[in-house]
């Protein structure tokens, strides 16, 4: 969605919901067992109604018929394994809470069978959770996993129109499963060098990312009638409003607010965060808070 678009899909939620999560770029991988276990932790014990997995949650998916293969190898066997346990970990995660899935530029290829397994709605990038009221309305908030929104990113856009044409899936999803799986770790080592490297030169490996383009982001909020836009990809947590010092006297200010990566193995600060929206009471204006996973699953507190 490049262009302007006057239609969004849209997720009305229930009176009944209170608190709905979202959480993006994870980049679940076997090889980072600390934050696995701490996303588990999190869906078991995370007390809101609803998840929304904007993207990214896979640090890789080369298609739903892998989570069936006995693997001809060790490697293979075991990534099948773990992928197994992710999703038998969010079909016990759906029996408590109702989870929505929007696919990243790293997990683009996870399909219907898969979120079936895993209790989840898929949803189109972008779409529009109605919850909460503002100014005697509906809240609308526009949810998207943020990568098409990069434009800068010219090389990365090239490479995203071509994936995800259905013509490109088919011929990719023909190929043998180990052909797809040593695509797979090519891309990944290929992103690990690269955050190797940013890092030996005392960089933060997140600053090499595009970000969101401001004209594209208010026109998406526009065609999809919402002010506020929730996204990750770009591994930069922060909340941006769009129109500081250019809204007009009494019109409603838009707000960008960027979800964290998670990352608690290897090197560098820990990084884990939650965003969560609260509702005091049905017909109630929607409270956006930033939360620890601590916070987040209710084992600590923070002073409001």
């Amino acid at each position: 969605m490049n262009s302007f678009q006057t239609f969004v899909a849209e997720v009305a939620a229930p009176a009944s919901w209170r608190l709905v999560d979202f959480i993006s770029d994870l980049h679940l991988h076997g090889s980072e067992p600390r934050t696995v276990e701490a996303w588990k932790r999190y869906l078991a014990s995370t007390p809101a109604d609803a998840i929304f997995l904007l993207g990214d949650v896979f640090e890789v998916w080369v298609g739903d018929d892998a989570l069936d293969d006995p693997g001809t190898d060790a490697a293979s066997a075991a990534e099948s394994a773990f992928e197994r346990d992710c999703i038998a970990a969010l079909l016990a995660a759906s029996s408590n809470h109702a989870l929505y899935f929007l696919h990243g530029n790293r997990d683009f290829m996870l399909g219907h069978e898969a979120a079936r397994r895993a209790g989840m709605t898929l949803l189109a990038d972008p779409s529009a959770l109605v919850f909460g009221v503002a100014h005697g309305k509906p809240s609308r908030w526009l949810l998207s996993h943020g990568d098409a929104l990069c434009l800068d990113d010219r090389e990365y856009q090239a490479f995203r129109a071509q994936v995800r044409t259905a013509e490109w899936q088919r011929n990719f999803l023909a190929q043998p499963l180990a052909q797809r799986r040593a695509f797979a770790r090519n891309l990944r080592a290929q992103s690990e060098a690269r955050r190797q490297a940013s890092a030996a030169a005392g960089n933060d490996f997140s600053e090499t990312y595009a970000d969101a383009d401001p004209a594209l982001t208010r026109a998406w909020l526009q065609a999809a009638r919402c002010t506020n836009l929730i996204h990750g990809h770009t591994h930069r947590p922060a909340d941006h409003r769009l129109d500081e010092g250019t809204r007009p006297s009494g019109a409603v200010s838009s707000t960008r607010h960027v979800l964290s990566d998670w990352h608690l193995d290897g090197p560098g600060a820990p990084r884990a965060e939650v965003m969560r929206l609260s509702l005091a009471h049905a017909g109630s204006a929607a409270r956006v808070r930033r939360l620890t996973l601590a916070e987040a699953m209710g084992t600590t507190t923070r002073a409001s």
